[in-house]
């Protein structure tokens, strides 16, 4: 998803700049889309979330426990827990991602340009700025959802309180903490996400010129004239490659931050009491609990997510 520049013409095949997109049909459209992909992935995020939180005295202790004691307890509604409220603050949080990811990237690609760098340096360089600035200005609107959605996403387990919805969070979080309660781990997750963003969209940027490059395209512009399915292929390995990465490296503050958030009202927060915790109870591996979750998720979210936008920008050009 790389802005062309004048050293990498060849990539024009592949990709639709941000200036000749349809922009109301590209939000309208992209909503829908992106919405369906969240329906589907949704469950991982919640066994993730349950396995941040879970006490060293729970049952449930890897993936599978997990899902069966919820499907047991609440049937197949219990893995759609928070779903409204992620659904509803995901609309206006992603307009603003990925408005910021590509006025950003563009802007960034002309100032790495004259200093000559390779295609994937510049490429790493431009994406990752990109995600890190759209992820920072996201997260005004993604922090109070997790807030809430993850307090649905656990009650009533390990001891956490039950609620009757999201309004009910919403307002016993700004009852007891005031709007900052629903801003709680709003630092972390800044921590977390706009590097984790920046990481991401550096490694898919890359790691698609350097694909491109493997399979021999790009080395004469003429020929440069790919399939359909083959600009898939390399977007989706792009997107596995990113997600990966992103996951190994942002883990340990995930976890961290959805213990933070998750936190009744009447406890002091505290990282370093999240940290110690962890490692009392399950030594420095507990700082990587839910890590193949959120491993799948955030690849098979990224790798969802890069296919449907890619097709999104296409469908969503304007007739010339």
């Amino acid at each position: 998803m790389d802005a062309p520049n004048s050293r990498d013409d060849s990539f024009a095949q592949v990709d639709m700049n941000w200036d000749k997109l349809d922009k109301t049909k590209f939000y309208v459209v992209g909503s829908g889309l992106f919405t369906g992909i969240t329906l589907a992935l949704y469950p991982v995020s919640v066994v993730k979330t349950r396995l941040q939180v879970a006490t060293k005295e729970a049952v449930e202790r890897n993936a599978f426990s997990v899902t069966k004691g919820i499907l047991r307890t609440n049937g197949i509604p219990g893995l759609y827990r928070g779903l409204g409220t992620v659904v509803t603050g995901a609309i206006p949080g992603r307009i603003i991602f990925l408005t910021t990811l590509e006025t950003t990237k563009a802007a960034a690609f002309k100032v790495v340009e004259p200093f000559r760098l390779s295609e994937p340096t510049q490429a790493a360089i431009a994406n990752g700025i990109a995600g890190m600035i759209g992820s920072l200005f996201a997260e005004l609107v993604f922090v109070p959802v997790d807030v809430v959605s993850q307090k649905l996403m656990v009650q009533g387990y390990s001891g956490h309180a039950n609620y009757s919805g999201g309004l009910d969070v919403a307002r016993k979080v700004i009852k007891a903490d005031g709007i900052r309660g629903l801003y709680r781990g709003f630092v972390l997750s800044v921590m977390t996400y706009s590097p984790s963003s920046a990481v991401w969209w550096a490694s898919y940027g890359s790691s698609q010129r350097i694909i491109w490059r493997l399979l021999g395209n790009g080395t004469n512009h003429d020929e440069f004239v790919p399939s359909q399915w083959k600009i898939a292929c390399v977007h989706a390995t792009g997107g596995i490659i990113a997600g990966a990465t992103a996951s190994c490296i942002s883990s340990p503050l995930d976890t961290i931050k959805t213990r933070l958030q998750v936190m009744e009202h009447d406890k002091q927060p505290s990282v370093t009491l999240v940290v110690k915790k962890l490692i009392a109870e399950d030594g420095w591996k507990g700082l990587y609990r839910g890590l193949g979750p959120r491993f799948l998720s955030m690849s098979a979210w990224g790798t969802s997510m890069i296919l449907a936008y890619e097709y999104l920008k296409r469908l969503c050009a304007k007739d010339e």
